[in-house]
């Protein structure tokens, strides 16, 4: 097996390699990828470090310090509560970034079981094709017909809604596309000389999966997971705000809007605060998949 791995032709890994590399110089040429990047970074930097250093806990409740405006509108000058406090005193600002903690890890994680299943699958029916690939394309189109968020309002309405079962619940819900665009690379690489020249070799069909066809798979869903990361930190504070994201007093985008929306006349930033920590993110992410979609585009238009 050894040999084997050591004389596979051709292999495209050190192929894929330069052309993510590529995608990422041209990436990094894009103001607007800059501006996300650095946007994106200093959101998660905020998040990781702040709610530590600040001391302050997110769910301790402080009926004193309650309904705080933000600094910006001149009521209190406060520097300890720069984002105000909700209705039973807890800090805005520190509940926004532990959300946005919660928010993108349940985004990043979603999207990487959507990775697994989606490609996993994708590349078994693109690479051995027939009723295979037919059913696992049938199991797709299944999946597409039903709504995720149906889905997930069902599952999660009669459940407990831990993250876990969230996380769970949207990967299983959203594979399908990572699905189709593996199959597609997948049964146009399999007909190249590289693949019938590793067969012919004696390379059983796993080794050429995982070290042949595997690493050509990365360019074409580079931006496609970005994008989808924002799109699940969209759909967890949808199931937060409607009471089946992650439950109280765990801080979320979508539990602490909704908590806000009570008392949006005369305490509007509960509510807004949150929401402006998520359209941020969001943006961030939203520029950087759409800046690497541009370099990717970039390249192949030169390579063609």
């Amino acid at each position: 097996m050894a040999a084997i791995d050591a004389s596979l032709p051709h292999s495209p890994a050190p192929r894929s390699a330069s052309i993510s590399r590529r995608i990422w110089r041209a990436s990094l040429a894009l103001n607007e990828f800059r501006v996300g990047l650095a946007l994106f970074t200093m959101l998660l930097l905020a998040a990781a470090f702040y709610p530590e250093l600040s001391g302050i806990d997110p769910t301790k409740m402080n009926v004193h310090d309650r309904l705080l405006a933000p600094i910006f509108m001149g009521d209190h000058w406060s520097l300890r509560h720069p984002l105000g406090t909700d209705q039973i005193g807890r800090d805005m600002l520190v509940r926004s970034l532990v959300g946005l903690r919660y928010s993108f890890l349940i985004g990043v994680s979603t999207v990487a079981v959507m990775l697994c299943i989606g490609c996993s699958l994708g590349m078994i029916a693109g690479y051995f094709g027939g009723r295979i690939d037919m059913g696992i394309m049938r199991l797709t189109d299944a999946q597409l017909s039903i709504p995720m968020i149906i889905l997930a309002i069902s599952v999660l309405g009669v459940s407990r809604p831990t993250i876990p079962a969230i996380i769970l619940v949207l990967g299983l819900s959203s594979w399908p596309i990572y699905a189709r665009v593996t199959r597609s690379v997948t049964m146009t690489e399999r007909k190249r000389e590289y693949v019938r020249a590793a067969q012919l070799m004696g390379a059983s069909d796993f080794r050429i999966l995982t070290r042949l066809l595997a690493p050509l798979i990365v360019p074409p869903i580079i931006f496609v997971s970005a994008l989808d990361v924002a799109r699940m930190m969209i759909f967890e504070s949808i199931l937060g705000f409607i009471g089946l994201g992650v439950q109280p007093p765990t801080p979320t985008f979508g539990n602490i809007i909704a908590d806000g929306r009570k008392y949006l006349l005369n305490a509007w930033w509960i509510a807004t605060m949150p929401g402006v920590f998520l359209c941020l993110t969001l943006t961030s992410i939203n520029l950087i998949g759409a800046s690497l979609e541009r370099a990717r585009n970039r390249i192949h238009g030169g390579a063609s």
